[in-house]
Formats: structure tokens, C-alpha cells, sequence
């Protein structure tokens, strides 16, 4: 038979109707769901291969058994199987996700849809259910769960070093400091000529330093961060720092479909402020655009700058652990991280992070 032959062939039969054996036969060899009927009053009548394979019944162990026995007991006793009967009665169908149990006693989580069956005539036939087991899908979500659970928890751990170690300088260090500062002020003006000038060339270089360290303390834990949200961090951050401290224009475009946690606006501030850093200290360059969006359900990141575009870890020095940092913060959030530049054409920092909603509870039903 040639193709055009047998394309017209099908082609009459197209309106023909299914035959009740080819549906059974369909039914009976799906394996990925489990598809079986029960009567009005809750008892089992059919079963295909894919029940048998989720639950661990062959259909001579389960035809005529009510199928409140794939329940755990808690809900068995309260009534669960018997509801869902009436729910699906009242509205045509039900479905749910939950605990069922197999053959061997072992639960698996499930996702049930039953639907009512009703004769031309409005009579209630039975219902048809159909299983599938979730189990994976549920182990997955939950793993993805634990690792945000850490990472958070990571941030957190590295936020309130941080701020431990910016107090520590600030109250210690830098108090310090300035009241050397102070006696080398007082000094320079009672010692002869000759000393006071080494004294007040010493008082200069400790100032610059504690100028140095504030400056530190700030990278270590900026102000409002953790309090007022991604947008607004970065916004004061590129007016304190990149224009009022570093005189560089910058513009600053964002479009997030929601606020970030906490612990995703801390990393993605964490990394635009090495990047900025690393084009202050290395890129010579004049103009800084950084972008901040929403995609794919995450965050993109980009910090586009003018300058030299030379690689910012070329010499192995301090630039080179900064690389390191960002791409480790971003791929610990479950990101990725990147920087391209060519010669005379600035540099790209771009990285995106998950920014998954609030987690749902679970249903134990």
C-alpha cells in the first residue's frame, strides 16, 4: 500500500469512534499513571499496569477492595476517602496531592484526580481515578528547599561576621588611631621646628589610614542593606560611593517583578560591590551602567563600565580573589556568573540568581 493509500485510509476512518478494546488496551498499558474505577460506593472494579506498578497491587489482590485502603490511617480515621467521594460528586472531580500507601506498607506522595461517572440518564455510575506518584518531584523540591535553607543560612553566618568585624575596627582600631592622631597633633605643637614637621607628616598618615579603615568598615557592612531592600542598598550605595566618593557617573536601571529575600539582595549587592570595586580600582574608566532585572525566575545582574577592558585578574593580585568571590557567591545561590572585555571597550560583569517566592507548605493530606 502506498503512502497516499494509506493516508486516505485513515483519513475515512478519522471520525470513526475508538473501539472499546483499542481504549482498554490503552488504558491497560499505561504504566506512568495508575487508572482504575471504582463503583458509587467506593470499591474497586478496574485496575490497569500502572496502578499495579505505583501501588504494588495486582488486580486479583485489589478488585473488590475499597480503596480507602491506599490511606494512611490518620486519614482513614478521619474520614478523608469518604469526602473526596462526596467532593467529587458535588463539583465532578477532586484532586489533591498527598500521602497514599503501597501494597508493603511504604507511603509515597501522590497526586489523585477522581471524577465522577454519570449515565445518560444522571445516574451515578462510579468514578474514575487516576495516580500518579510524585515521589521524586516531591524528594527534588524538598532538596532544592535544604540547599536554599543553607544558603541562607550562609549569608546570614557571613553577614554577622561581617558586621562583627566592622564594629571591631570601628570601636577598636579606628578609636585607637584617632587618639594617636590626637597625641601626635598635641606633640607637633610643643616640640622644637625641627620635630614638628616629621610629627604632623605621621599625623597625616594616620588619618589617611583611618580613613582607609572607615572606608573598610563600610565595605564590610554597608548601612540599610539588610533592612531596606535591593534597589534601595543599591541606589544609596552608587550615590555615596561611585559618585559622591569616587566621582564616576553611573545610571542605575531596575525592573524586579517582586522584592528579593533578604538573603538573595545581599548577594547580589555583595557581588555588584566587588565589581564596582574592581572598575574603580583597575578599569579607569569614567561611566558605570549597572541593570537589575527580572527573568526566568531569577534576578540578572549587569555592570557595564567604559573603561580599558583589560582582564581584572591579569596580575594574580587582590582583583583576582574578587573574581573568585562573585562567582562563588552567585553559583552558591544557584546562579551563574560571568565577565567579558576586550581591549578599549569596558568590561561586563552579569550574573543572575534564583529568586524563588515563599516556599507553600505542605499539604498532610
Amino acid at each position: 500500500m502506498t503512502r497516499e493509500a494509506r493516508q486516505q485510509k485513515w483519513a475515512r476512518k478519522e471520525t470513526v469512534p475508538l473501539s472499546e478494546t483499542a481504549f482498554t488496551l490503552l488504558v491497560q498499558g499505561v504504566l506512568d499513571y495508575g487508572i482504575f474505577m471504582l463503583d458509587p460506593h467506593g470499591y474497586i472494579i478496574s485496575w490497569n499496569a500502572g496502578a499495579e506498578r505505583i501501588k504494588g497491587y495486582s488486580a486479583s489482590d485489589i478488585l473488590g477492595q475499597h480503596f480507602s485502603v491506599f490511606y494512611p490511617p490518620e486519614d482513614q480515621a478521619s474520614g478523608k476517602p469518604q469526602w473526596e467521594l462526596e467532593t467529587a460528586v458535588a463539583d465532578g472531580r477532586l484532586e489533591d496531592e498527598g500521602w497514599r500507601v503501597r501494597k508493603d506498607g511504604s507511603r509515597f506522595w501522590a497526586n489523585v484526580v477522581i471524577t465522577a461517572l454519570w449515565d445518560e440518564k444522571g445516574v451515578l455510575q462510579g468514578f474514575g481515578k487516576v495516580t500518579r506518584d510524585m515521589s521524586e518531584r516531591r524528594a527534588a523540591q524538598h532538596a532544592l528547599s535544604e540547599r536554599r535553607r543553607l544558603f541562607d543560612h550562609l549569608v546570614q553566618a557571613q553577614e554577622t561576621e561581617r558586621r562583627r568585624i566592622a564594629w571591631d575596627v570601628h570601636d577598636d582600631s579606628i578609636q585607637a588611631m584617632v587618639a594617636v592622631g590626637m597625641r601626635l597633633e598635641l606633640l607637633a605643637e610643643r616640640v622644637p621646628e625641627t620635630y614638628s614637621a616629621e610629627l604632623r607628616r605621621l599625623d597625616t598618615s594616620v588619618r589617611e589610614a583611618i580613613g582607609r579603615l572607615r572606608s573598610l568598615t563600610f565595605r564590610l557592612h554597608p548601612p540599610g542593606i539588610d533592612r531596606h531592600g535591593l534597589v534601595d542598598g543599591l541606589s544609596s550605595h552608587l550615590d555615596d560611593v561611585v559618585g559622591a566618593a569616587w566621582g564616576m557617573t553611573y545610571s542605575f536601571d531596575h525592573e524586579l517583578e517582586r522584592e528579593p529575600s533578604p538573603e538573595t539582595a545581599i548577594t547580589i549587592f555583595r557581588i555588584v560591590q566587588e565589581a564596582l570595586l574592581n572598575v574603580h580600582k583597575h578599569a579607569r574608566a569614567s561611566q558605570v551602567d549597572i541593570q537589575v532585572r527580572s527573568v526566568d525566575g531569577g534576578i540578572v545582574t549587569r555592570v557595564v563600565d567604559d573603561g580599558t577592558g583589560a582582564p581584572m585578574s591579569q596580575d594574580g593580585s587582590r582583583e583576582h580573589f574578587g573574581v573568585i568571590e562573585m562567582r562563588e557567591r552567585a553559583e552558591t545561590a544557584g546562579g551563574w556568573w560571568s565577565m567579558y572585555s576586550r581591549p578599549g571597550t569596558g568590561t561586563t560583569v552579569e550574573f543572575w540568581v534564583p529568586n524563588p517566592g515563599p516556599a507553600p507548605a505542605d499539604e498532610a493530606s
